[in-house]
């Protein structure tokens, strides 16, 4: 079985905060998005983009995948920030508005003729219409493209939805995307809490998040970490209940029964590998610590 990577927490930092990118070097995030885009003003983009590359390959952010997200496809900085990132050779590049499959393979052409390493993938952010409808198409354009992204914030803009809890606006959007990911093998991750404040809602929305199928979740604030680590974690109980479900299985492979059952409950095959998976993030989680 393929190792599982964590991307329960994955965080935004902005480039042009020198002090916001060495205090991600302490913080318990799976994953770092050090953004270039929608937290760096026009004139202080290329600053930006020669400290976040700095950073990206300084290796000194530890066990925590350092990516960077470049300006979008459609903007002056987008050629220029993916040269500078295939050089810098980060674990991703994190491309907003991803439209298409032709755009994935663009990335990807770039990324290749700036000499990026094979270890930097390519992570699409999904968030207008067009992506969702798209979703399996670009999410099978490229093997370098390992992740998908949501971008819930331009995407309830583009629908004129409004802002929910539950997010019903949202769902057929979200549910294309996750149906491309597991169709495709790729992460997934949900979109941003904008109210950091409201670390109650926050969690609601991870819950709601981890019971869809996400993998993890795009953060805004470092106060969201600890929820959100927690929720995209196996439960104790989770963690009991696949050993059991395995244990239960081999044994009954060995006695030659064709019928397993665990408290009850008839276990097949799926059940098994689901069980599998959850003990694998469970071990990789712990690896971390």
């Amino acid at each position: 079985m393929t190792e599982l990577r964590p991307r329960r927490s994955v965080l935004y930092m902005p480039g042009a905060n020198e002090r916001a990118l060495e205090k991600a070097k302490g913080l318990d995030a799976d994953a770092l998005i050090l953004d270039l885009e929608d937290a760096v003003a026009p004139d202080a983009k290329e600053a930006a983009r020669e400290r976040v590359c700095a950073a990206a390959s300084s290796g000194e952010y530890g066990d925590r995948e350092v990516t960077i997200r470049v300006n979008g496809i459609d903007t002056e900085w987008h050629e220029p920030d993916l040269r500078a990132a295939a050089k810098a050779g980060p674990a991703a590049v994190v491309v907003p508005k991803v439209n298409s499959a032709r755009d994935v393979q663009n990335i990807e052409r770039a990324l290749e003729l700036g000499g990026a390493p094979e270890h930097t993938a390519i992570w699409a952010m999904l968030e207008t219409p067009v992506a969702m409808l798209r979703a399996e198409e670009i999410a099978s354009a490229s093997e370098r493209l390992t992740v998908l992204v949501m971008g819930t914030n331009d995407l309830a803009n583009e629908l004129h939805a409004e802002f929910v809890p539950d997010r019903g606006p949202l769902l057929g959007g979200l549910s294309l995307c996750l149906l491309a990911a597991r169709a495709t093998g790729k992460v997934i991750l949900d979109g941003v809490y904008n109210d950091v404040k409201d670390l109650e809602g926050f969690e609601a929305e991870c819950l709601q998040g981890r019971r869809f199928g996400f993998d993890g979740k795009t953060l805004i604030h470092p106060g969201q970490l600890e929820p959100c680590n927690r929720v995209f974690a196996p439960s104790d109980d989770e963690v009991t209940n696949s050993r059991k479900i395995i244990t239960a299985f081999d044994e009954a492979q060995a006695a030659g029964k064709g019928v397993v059952t665990v408290d009850g409950r008839m276990i097949e095959n799926l059940h098994v590998a689901n069980a599998q998976r959850i003990l694998a993030l469970h071990e990789a989680i712990g690896a971390k610590s």
